[in-house]
């Protein structure tokens, strides 16, 4: 898979989190990688100073970490989560 990164696929990476029991959000904070998962709460939380392809590399790190069951997602989100699933990312 391709990764392109455009507001229009961060739009998509985030429209997968909004089908899912996590919450997504934008703060600021210095995490050292970008991005902080707190799992018992089910939040994601990613730094909003971050460029769009820091924010489109931390979602798309954060959902191959997290849990999703692909059976709650809709048949065009399903079909990018499991493109994302089988891509190696390299940076």
């Amino acid at each position: 898979m391709e990764i392109k990164y455009t507001k229009h696929f961060l739009n998509r990476l985030e429209d997968i989190f909004s089908e899912t029991d996590y919450m997504l959000r934008y703060e600021k904070g210095n995490f050292q990688s970008g991005y902080c998962i707190l799992k018992d709460t089910r939040i994601a939380i990613v730094n909003k100073y971050y460029s769009l392809d820091g924010k489109i590399n931390s979602l798309l790190e954060i959902l191959k970490q997290i849990d999703i069951n692909s059976k709650d997602l809709s048949e065009k989100n399903r079909k990018l989560f499991q493109e994302i699933n089988q891509t190696q990312l390299s940076f």
